[in-house]
């Protein structure tokens, strides 16, 4: 006699539903078969314990378990309460009704109870589109799909909720997971950018790289504020799009780090790792190949404070993926792909002392020394950077003169370049309706076509940029994205001469032009 159940497994963020054969034959012994690892080969003891617990018998005869696709390896504990059901079905222990039309996930404890289990929002998005009726989920794990539409998610904590839902599914309302209101995001999630004082060009870079999503380093003296602003970006950026929600949080759902209290995370992530961080932290991959901080910061900000501190190799590893928004980790067991869509923030002292062009005369390094620590961050990896902004130190008159002078001016708010910054996300959500990208950072070679035609008069400028500066094509690419956030924020239609030079004026480390 042969039952079938479904579950599924996620493969990087994409999740494929794995049908759980239970087979009861003349013979003796319990069988599981489908490429499992170890913690699924545990599952039967779990499996066999809990049913014991709750009164069902173990059949005498030979149980076969397997879980299809065979040619996947299965990992972890999430085929636990689909194994249990299956075993109570095939031996006529309960009559479940539709076991078939419902995706169940769950891992259990020895006494019936059930425990999360990660990757529940791409699940409950695959079992949509495949046509499923429902999903049973456990309890804690079922809030993440609370915003799917479509699918009826059930919430269980123990096996005897399961068994209700699959029994008298009419009674079992009250286990139905329901959309929780929706709130409104806040924004001021950092520090204010009214604490910044003086820094007009750096606070004007911060607002053009979030306008568009570009990458951006500071350099500066120690306790120039780069920290401070970086710690500001977070209260200036939109939330996310009920799109880019859905895939940030397939992301950390993936990770286990799933909103419990149930709903969609619509604040931007905002990632700091520390510079000793290992490669396979920042990009992914392990024995359960999860994902890095690059993908956590999917569609938010990944922040690198100090980025000379960091291996070059470390570094360097970045470069796909920003150029290419996604990840592809390879191994000899697995091959995964994580989008990686981040917007990247780094700061960093211009020498080895730090004081490198301060007004002080502080700084005792040599040209060489300079030069050495400048190198650090590899030429391409430098091209790859949008907007390139020079901290310097405020004077005393910045600093006093600015906290309550007759004739200080109150720096502006974070709240109101967040409204400019929000305008200028909004057009570029409508314009880029339907080409599958957010921002223009994110224009690839067709949009920048379609979307920077440029005037006679601005190819003019740029050709002589372009001569004067020595840039690589790429760098082209980023002054015509970051020229067209600043025509955005401008309101205005087409790029123009002036945009242009504003946004070359941020690429001054191509050529090291720092020691110049």
């Amino acid at each position: 006699m042969l039952n079938k159940c479904f579950c599924a497994t996620c493969l990087g963020v994409e999740a494929v539903v794995v049908t759980v054969e239970v087979d009861l034959s003349m013979g003796v012994g319990i069988h599981l078969v489908g490429l499992p690892d170890s913690a699924v080969r545990e599952s039967l003891l779990r499996v066999v314990t809990a049913l014991t617990s709750y009164g069902f018998r173990i059949p005498g005869r030979r149980l076969v378990v397997n879980l299809a696709p065979a040619d996947i390896r299965k990992e972890g504990s999430a085929y636990d309460l689909a194994i249990a059901l299956g075993l109570l079905a095939v031996s006529e222990q309960v009559a479940l009704v539709d076991c078939d039309r419902f995706l169940i996930m769950g891992e259990l404890a020895l006494d019936g109870r059930i425990r999360p289990v990660n990757g529940i929002l791409p699940v409950a998005l695959q079992a949509r589109e495949d046509g499923f009726q429902g999903c049973i989920f456990p309890a804690e794990s079922a809030l993440e799909a609370s915003e799917i539409e479509g699918l009826a998610v059930y919430g269980v904590s123990t096996l005897g909720e399961a068994i209700e839902v699959l029994t008298r599914r009419d009674e079992c309302d009250h286990l139905l997971v329901r959309k929780r209101p929706v709130q409104e995001p806040s924004l001021m999630l950092g520090n204010d950018f009214r604490q910044v004082r003086g820094q007009a060009q750096a606070r004007r870079g911060m607002e053009i790289a979030a306008a568009g999503g570009h990458n951006l380093i500071l350099v500066g003296a120690p306790g120039s504020g780069k920290s401070l602003m970086a710690s500001c970006l977070p209260s200036i950026l939109p939330p996310m799009t009920r799109e880019e929600a859905i895939e940030t949080g397939k992301v950390y759902s993936v990770a286990g780090r799933g909103l419990r209290e149930g709903g969609l995370p619509f604040e931007r992530p905002f990632r700091a790792p520390h510079h000793s961080a290992s490669l396979v932290s920042l990009i992914g991959g392990g024995p359960q190949a999860g994902p890095g901080e690059i993908s956590l910061a999917h569609n938010g900000v990944l922040y690198l404070d100090e980025i000379a501190q960091f291996s070059r190799g470390m570094l360097d590893a970045l470069r796909q993926p920003l150029e290419d928004g996604c990840v592809t980790i390879s191994r000899a067991r697995y091959k995964v792909q994580y989008p990686s869509n981040f917007m990247l923030v780094a700061s960093m002292n211009p020498c080895p002392c730090g004081y490198y062009g301060d007004d002080t005369g502080r700084c005792s390094c040599t040209r060489g020394s300079v030069e050495g620590y400048l190198s650090r961050i590899s030429g391409p990896m430098m091209d790859r950077i949008d907007i390139q902004v020079w901290v310097k130190s405020l004077t005393a008159v910045e600093l006093l003169g600015l906290s309550g002078g007759a004739d200080a001016q109150e720096p502006e708010s974070s709240a109101v370049i967040a409204a400019r910054v929000k305008q200028a996300r909004q057009l570029q959500e409508s314009r880029f309706i339907g080409e599958g990208i957010f921002t223009n950072a994110a224009m690839g070679s067709r949009q920048l076509e379609r979307y920077c035609a440029l005037s006679d008069a601005c190819r003019q400028t740029l050709e002589k940029l372009l001569d004067r500066m020595g840039l690589s094509a790429r760098a082209y690419t980023r002054i015509l994205k970051v020229a067209r956030t600043i025509a955005d924020l401008a309101g205005e239609a087409e790029i123009l001469p002036v945009h242009l030079l504003e946004a070359a004026g941020f690429r001054f480390l191509d050529r090291r032009r720092i020691i110049d």
